[in-house]
């Protein structure tokens, strides 16, 4: 595992688009795995995951802290896009499409404990849901049920999802009380 880790740290599969940071964090023992979209350019400059607004949201939705969110033990952050893809018209671009193919499988397959595997944001839950993949996000996560044990699918925690989770207060209500005791169940 750590020489793969090591390996993706140098990856430059995508340099001829953007500049190469990869952002993944992940152990053998990791037991819930987050993969997400791509680290924004707050942690692409940290070079720490979810360390911006996105990423305090989403600690405050699985009910744990920093220091539990870190611990490697506990979590493995794994973006489908490991480098930040660069500005679009209406925020960052799509996580880069090579990223996922190229390493995710290699990583999975070293982590023996994953217990949970959160997936945020469309990008991820396409990837791995495939056809079971609902036509819209919203209808992926209100069928979040469908997808337990093995999946969790959120939408992003991103401030600009302000007005989906308003629309949306069935999520806040249903989904993210029964992801916390979750979390709690498996971080004790």
């Amino acid at each position: 595992m750590k020489n793969l880790l090591l390996e993706i740290q140098q990856c430059k599969i995508c340099e001829n688009f953007i500049e190469p940071r990869p952002v993944v964090i992940a152990q053998k023992v990791s037991k819930i795995i987050i993969i997400g979209q791509a680290p924004g350019v707050k942690v692409h400059t940290s070079g720490v995951p979810w360390d911006d607004a996105s990423g305090k949201q989403l600690r405050k939705w699985l009910g744990v802290t920093d220091k539990q969110f870190y611990n490697m033990e506990n979590f493995g952050i794994i973006p489908m896009g490991f480098c930040y893809p660069g500005k679009g018209k209406s925020g960052d671009l799509p996580p880069r499409k090579e990223c996922a193919p190229q390493w995710h499988h290699l990583l999975l397959e070293k982590m023996l404990n994953v217990e949970l595997v959160i997936l945020i944001g469309m990008y991820a839950q396409k990837y791995y849901l495939k056809n079971t993949a609902k036509r819209t996000l919203t209808d992926t996560v209100s069928s979040f049920e469908e997808y337990l044990p093995k999946y969790m699918v959120l939408p992003h925690p991103s401030p600009r999802n302000r007005f989906w989770l308003t629309k949306n207060p069935w999520f806040s209500q249903s989904v993210l009380p029964i992801l916390k005791n979750k979390v709690a169940d498996i971080v004790q």
